[in-house]
């Protein structure tokens, strides 16, 4: 079974993080909430979370690292050097993968593994301006080898479908039964 990690820290954006982990789960992925404090994190709405985990190198056995975004959840990630190294690590182990949403690509430029790559985020120009070594676009989800980014909370269900996929799951069925296809095929997209 695939397993991935989603780091929590405090301020992390709810709906990124818990969205993320419902279709994981849904998929049958093994999907915990890692924090890099407390068992207990709060989000940058003031809902309190109970983490699977704790950060440690145990992580390493994950096949994914999912990296939500929200301030300062985003800031207290990319400034965890446990949580820097362990970007580098997945990000050079090619079977690998690192998704990020939202402010998240902040880790991912701190790691140094943007430069050269297709990436996207949050818009705003001081993300444009932080990536300037990456090849910024403004698509909903970015699939660029094992590295995967999105753009933010109207974006978490294309971004999780993606990680599913990418991990070898099968999302038609996740949103078929998530109700999504409909969603999409209406006037309320």
């Amino acid at each position: 079974m695939k397993k991935v990690a989603v780091f929590l820290a405090e301020g992390f954006e709810e709906g990124e993080a818990l969205f993320v982990v419902d279709v994981l789960r849904r998929a049958g992925f093994q999907c915990d909430l890692v924090s890099i404090n407390g068992k207990m994190v709060k989000g940058s709405h003031d809902i309190v979370v109970l983490t699977d985990k704790i950060i440690s190198d145990e992580i390493k056995e994950c096949d994914m690292i999912v990296l939500p975004g929200g301030l300062p959840g985003a800031i207290n990630l990319r400034d965890d050097e446990r949580v820097i190294e362990l970007v580098k690590y997945f990000d050079k182990v090619p079977e690998k993968f690192v998704a990020a949403i939202c402010a998240a690509p902040i880790i991912l430029e701190r790691a140094g593994i943007i430069k050269g790559r297709t990436i996207t985020s949050y818009p705003g120009e001081e993300y444009t301006t932080l990536f300037k070594e990456a090849n910024y676009v403004e698509d909903i989800v970015v699939v660029d080898d094992h590295l995967i980014t999105s753009r933010g909370p109207a974006t978490i269900l294309p971004f999780a479908y993606t990680l599913v996929d990418a991990l070898g799951g099968d999302s038609s069925s996740l949103k078929e039964g998530m109700l999504y296809n409909m969603v999409r095929e209406s006037k309320f997209q």
